[in-house]
Parts: C-alpha cells; sequence; structure tokens
C-alpha cells in the first residue's frame, strides 16, 4: 500500500504503508481536512504521533513545519516501515514502544499528539490519561483523536473541533 505526503517541503513523497488486521491508514481527504483544522499549531511543534503506523501523521506535521516529531508503535512491521519512509529525516526520533510505557523512554513534553488507536479498543480515554499521569502534554497542547465509534470523556480538555467521514471521526482537543 502507497501513502503520500500531501502538503508542505515533502509533498508528493511517497510512504510505504502495509495492511495488518486492526490498523488502517487516514485517507488523504481527511488527512487534507485535519491538517487544514490544525494547521496554525504545526509550526514549531513538538510533536508526538502515538500508534504512529506507517508514521504518515507525523511526517505531514514534519513537512509542514514541526520542529520534532517523535513516533511511537509497538508493531515490528510498522516500525521497519517507520523507518523506510523517514530515511534522512532528522527531526524524527522513532521508539519501538508500548504506548503505555512511553515514560520508559523520554522526559518531555508535547504541543501537537495525533492519538489514532487501533479500532474497537478504546484506547483514547486511557491514553489522555496516560499522558497527563506522566506530564507529557504542555498547557495549551493539542490532541488529535482518530476513531470510529468509542466513548470518551475529554473532561480535562476543551473539545476544539468535531467531524465525522464515514464512520471515522476526529476530534480535536486542547489540553
Amino acid at each position: 500500500m502507497i501513502l503520500r505526503i500531501i502538503s508542505g517541503i515533502y509533498k508528493g513523497r511517497n510512504l510505504n504503508g502495509f495492511d495488518i488486521e486492526g490498523t488502517r491508514p487516514t485517507m488523504d481527504r481527511v488527512k487534507e481536512s485535519l491538517f487544514a483544522m490544525i494547521q496554525n499549531n504545526i509550526k514549531g511543534s513538538n510533536c508526538l504521533d502515538l500508534y504512529a503506523g506507517s508514521g504518515a501523521l507525523g511526517i505531514e506535521a514534519l513537512s509542514n513545519g514541526a520542529n520534532h516529531v517523535t513516533l511511537v508503535d509497538e508493531n515490528k512491521i510498522a516500525i521497519k516501515i517507520m523507518k523506510e519512509n523517514t530515511r534522512g529525516m532528522k527531526e524524527i526520533t522513532i521508539l519501538h514502544t508500548d504506548a503505555f510505557q512511553l515514560h520508559n523512554h523520554i522526559e518531555q513534553k508535547f504541543n501537537l499528539i495525533f492519538l489514532d488507536p487501533p479500532y474497537h479498543k478504546n484506547l483514547i480515554f486511557p491514553t489522555l490519561e496516560y499522558l497527563k499521569e506522566h506530564d507529557f502534554l504542555e498547557k495549551g497542547a493539542i490532541v488529535i483523536c482518530e476513531y470510529e465509534e468509542e466513548c470518551f470523556d475529554s473532561k480535562d480538555f476543551e473539545v476544539l473541533k468535531e467531524r465525522i467521514y464515514g464512520k471515522k471521526r476526529i476530534k480535536i482537543l486542547k489540553f
């Protein structure tokens, strides 16, 4: 499966994808809309892409001016694909770990976070709580949640925008 960067300095660059059960790429139409909604929060950001898969969302953020991107996934195939997709990009760190073990690998804060966990596992709320508990969120951080039917409480976050694209839902939160 081939994906592509849709804007910024890497626009048009092809990325490798993969077909693993429980994963699905963010389609170009959704990605374009998503990045239009967060465009004012990307430049100069320190970005975390949890459950990164191919790394496409984090790479898109880097392409659009993020200072640094940390891609995290526990799947060995995803890590291999991310390494291929980010070859030559010095502003990217790739971590092969479970999202809930991130505190064992880094001690930094992020102001732009992508959460796109496997659907139907109800991981958005626990991941938000984990990020708060381990102090990974800068004040005012923007968190982009991509999910299907998951219900989650975002009481510590302000909902900035919500969009529905077929079965896919995007919720943009501010910490």
